[in-house]
């Protein structure tokens, strides 16, 4: 019998603000304050993170999660294109190039994704 994952990665690609909102931040925030996830990554990829600068509640809540524990990053490649990594990293976020991780990821035993 194998062991559940005990990580947790969210892959934050929607632009959609409802989403975001009342799934990615709120079970990102709830699995770490309540202990669900020993290790929980958002991971802000894609049209989602102009959103998130134009988003002051969005920011607000980015800061809840940081503060809860939640690791928060944003692919370079994807803030690049927007030219918009800067920014991200003004607010608390890890940008860095992602890919070689998300594939990690995907391969381990360790982590469940949640893609939203």
């Amino acid at each position: 019998m194998s062991e559940q994952p005990s990580k947790l990665l969210i892959l934050w690609t929607t632009a959609n603000r409802e989403i975001a909102l009342n799934m990615a931040f709120m079970y990102g925030f709830n699995g770490r304050r309540w202990g669900w996830w020993e290790e929980s990554t958002l991971l802000v990829w894609g049209p989602s993170q102009p959103l998130l600068l134009e988003d002051e509640e969005l920011q607000e809540r980015l800061t809840e999660m940081i503060d809860a524990g939640v690791k928060v990053m944003a692919c370079k490649g994807c803030s690049d294109r927007y030219g918009i990594s800067d920014q991200l990293a003004e607010l608390g976020v890890d940008v860095q190039y992602t890919g070689e991780l998300l594939t990690n990821v995907l391969k381990s035993p360790e982590w469940e994704i949640l893609s939203v």
